[in-house]
């Protein structure tokens, strides 16, 4: 209970730091807002990092897959602040829940993870429910739609760098190591479009608010991951959706509309499906390494009697 309430509230503060950054309404450039969340949640995380004296460690992050990692982590951002004030909230959240499909799939390819036929299947549907939703073809669609579905992409090669990464490091330094990265891409950027501005004390006081629910997010999310066990709490991220509806209606006034809805559904449905299916192959490998492991034993006690 106390896993699920944690990741429940991570989905929270990431739809919270969405909100503020989309409340900006495209009155700062990507790039400025990159810059500036990143050093404001920087400092939160230094602050960890003392607290935690791990600032021996950083020696660590010199590692190619902390870069990869934290390079598609700045991609994944870069198009997603792109298609933010552009989509309706719901929209884009509802695109994002695709990442467990996605990452799915990319383990199934790159890391030569086993998929069966059912959750093959499943990831087919799954992404056939994104085609609900972004609906190529038809009077709803919006090209900025295909952007969002790049930044999934970016962000399921992050997790599956993720999954490379030395199991000793410190998850607070791999976070401090990716806002890094987004913060100085995010200065590049706006060096480079020459649109960086002067910035109010209203603009700022929302980025502080955004980075500090950004905050609030990654070390909730890390609460739950090791609080409770993975396969009970990672169908609570689809909370998020619900977050995203609730605040685009009370923030923004926006509803969505019925195939967002139904493509929701069915991307929610196999989602959870295809944990379902790791789930039952994770318990049967476990119970044949435990059958195993019996019979071994039994044997050398075979041995040892004789």
């Amino acid at each position: 209970m106390k896993a699920s309430l944690y990741m429940m509230l991570s989905m929270m503060g990431f739809v919270v730091n969405d909100s503020f950054i989309k409340s900006l309404d495209g009155s700062l450039g990507i790039g400025q807002i990159m810059a500036i969340r990143g050093m404001i949640l920087l400092v939160f995380l230094a602050l960890l990092i003392w607290q935690q004296g791990l600032f021996s460690r950083l020696r660590e992050l010199n590692n190619r897959t902390v870069f990869m990692r934290s390079l598609m982590e700045a991609c994944a951002t870069l198009t997603f602040l792109y298609s933010l004030h552009l989509l309706p909230f719901a929209t884009i959240s509802a695109i994002l829940q695709a990442l467990p499909l996605t990452v799915a799939l990319g383990a199934a390819l790159f890391l030569n993870e086993p998929v069966g036929w059912r959750r093959w299947l499943a990831i087919a549907i799954g992404f056939a429910g994104v085609l609900v939703i972004i609906r190529p073809g038809f009077e709803g669609f919006s090209s900025v739609s295909l952007v969002m579905l790049a930044s999934v992409l970016f962000a399921a090669a992050r997790d599956l760098f993720t999954r490379k990464l030395p199991p000793a490091l410190p998850s607070l330094l791999v976070s401090a190591a990716t806002s890094t990265i987004i913060t100085i891409a995010g200065a590049c950027i706006a060096t480079f479009q020459g649109n960086w501005q002067s910035v109010d004390s209203s603009q700022l006081s929302t980025l502080a608010m955004a980075a500090f629910f950004l905050f609030f997010g990654y070390q909730f999310i890390v609460m739950a991951m090791r609080t409770g066990e993975v396969a009970y709490v990672v169908p609570f991220r689809y909370t998020s959706l619900l977050w995203a509806i609730v605040l685009g209606y009370l923030i923004f006034g926006e509803v969505p509309d019925t195939l967002t809805v139904v493509g929701s559904a069915i991307v929610i449905a196999t989602g959870l499906f295809t944990l379902y299916r790791e789930i039952i192959n994770n318990r049967r490998a476990v119970t044949s390494t435990t059958i195993n492991a019996s019979g071994n034993v039994w044997h050398e006690n075979q041995r040892n009697s004789e």
